[in-house]
């Protein structure tokens, strides 16, 4: 029953803030409502002063709940299912070179850089820190978050040939971000023992391989299954279950669930499979069950989002951390994009500033969140929790309110 309460709690919460949005701000749906959950607490914060009743129940409510577990272990394979089956593969198969490199040799260099420069200015401020620490801050905070990245730009107008390197760098760099956290985690963990290369590369190697591998396999065995049959009812629940299932199978033997359900997505909805497996009655039904999916999660994320500001350490310096960690991550997501960029651009007739507006569109979000949430205390959890906070609170609402107007102005 206590899954039911938090569940129901959460949802009336989205659906009356959402309405407020909708109604009267009419702000995207993500930047909207972690904006009203925001002033919400505050307000509940600001009354606790004098009356401590509402905090101390809502700061109970929160730390019942499990953020990490429930976005990287359930809510995110959904979400990065939902935004790959709505993905142009075509447009996807074209830059592919420039997807690859930047989530990959991008999340690397930029999670290296962030590190560096993290570790001198944090122990500048007086906080001390290990480097390993900051390494394994900007693996958290270097992959962009693919929900905040689609919510934002279907109302951005940005070209497609852009919007796909976007959200596709998107959709993969969050799975192989996590992997990588993990990996410098593992590290992290036993910062006394020797470390052995040969562990590190299998455990990338089975994580990114074999999500892949494991979301190819689905996608395929969900299109068979589809094709065989013309029921939309079922059709839809074989998708369900594909997400579901594949999501158990990644957990149990360790393979990277996010990038399991990006390549399931993508190939469940590529144009060819949705000609010869979908009818039209299936296609409208499986694209609207998912958009509705898609919402609903986004909008719970964001409201829990917007809560967690009551589980924060909010010291002077922490925060002055914080502060100064905005502009060192935009500055070393630039650079970490411009090889990629300079070495494509030719080839693939890239938009005029694709670097800057890449830079800019890059959203952090839940994601960076959840894993810094799933940091130990040794690892300073309280610092790096409130420096990813701000930053993704920046990011989303200062980012995400400008990007359109930033598309538009250079992309003329």
């Amino acid at each position: 029953m206590e899954y039911y309460s938090i569940a129901t709690i959460l949802i009336v919460i989205s659906a009356i803030f959402g309405y407020i949005n909708v109604r009267f701000i009419k702000l995207p749906i993500t930047i909207g409502l972690m904006l009203i959950t925001l002033v919400f607490t505050l307000v509940i914060v600001i009354i606790g002063q004098f009356d401590d009743t509402l905090l101390v129940r809502e700061k109970a409510f929160i730390t019942s709940i499990d953020f990490e577990t429930v976005l990287l272990d359930i809510m995110l394979s959904f979400l990065l299912f939902a935004g790959a089956l709505h993905t142009n593969f075509d447009q996807l198969k074209v830059q592919r070179g420039p997807i690859l490199a930047f989530a990959t040799l991008g999340v690397l260099v930029s999670t290296f850089l962030v590190g560096t420069i993290m570790f001198y200015v944090v122990n500048w401020i007086g906080i001390e820190v290990t480097f390993i620490n900051c390494l394994l801050f900007g693996a958290l905070i270097s992959p962009t978050d693919p929900i905040a990245v689609l919510g934002i730009l279907k109302k951005a107008g940005a070209p497609k040939k852009l919007e796909t390197k976007i959200v596709g760098e998107s959709l993969f760099n969050d799975g192989v971000g996590v992997v990588v956290f993990l990996t410098i985690f593992a590290i992290a963990a036993k910062p006394n023992s020797s470390i052995d290369f040969s562990d590190i590369a299998t455990l990338f190697g089975q994580e990114v391989i074999g999500g892949i591998a494991l979301g190819l396999f689905l996608g395929w065995i969900t299109y068979k299954l589809m094709k065989s049959i013309d029921n939309y009812e079922i059709e839809v629940i074989l998708t369900l279950s594909a997400v579901m299932g594949g999501t158990m199978i990644a957990h149990k033997f360790h393979l990277s669930a996010p990038l399991a359900m990006v390549t399931t997505g993508l190939i469940v909805g590529n144009d060819t499979v949705r000609h010869n497996a979908m009818s039209k009655t299936t296609e409208t039904y499986v694209d609207k069950f998912w958009e509705l999916i898609d919402v609903l999660l986004n909008t719970i994320l964001f409201v829990l989002i917007g809560m967690e500001m009551l589980v924060l350490t909010l010291e002077g310096n922490y925060v002055y951390a914080g502060l100064l960690a905005i502009p060192i991550i935009l500055l070393c997501r630039y650079v970490s994009l411009w090889l990629p960029v300079k070495f494509f651009a030719k080839r693939l007739d890239f938009v005029p500033k694709t670097n800057l507006i890449m830079t800019w569109g890059g959203l952090r979000g839940g994601i960076s969140i959840a894993l810094a949430l799933s940091l130990t205390s040794d690892m300073h959890r309280d610092l790096f929790l409130v420096i990813t906070y701000i930053v993704v609170v920046v990011s989303i609402v200062g980012q995400g309110l400008t990007v359109e107007p930033i598309i538009r102005r250079l992309t003329k």
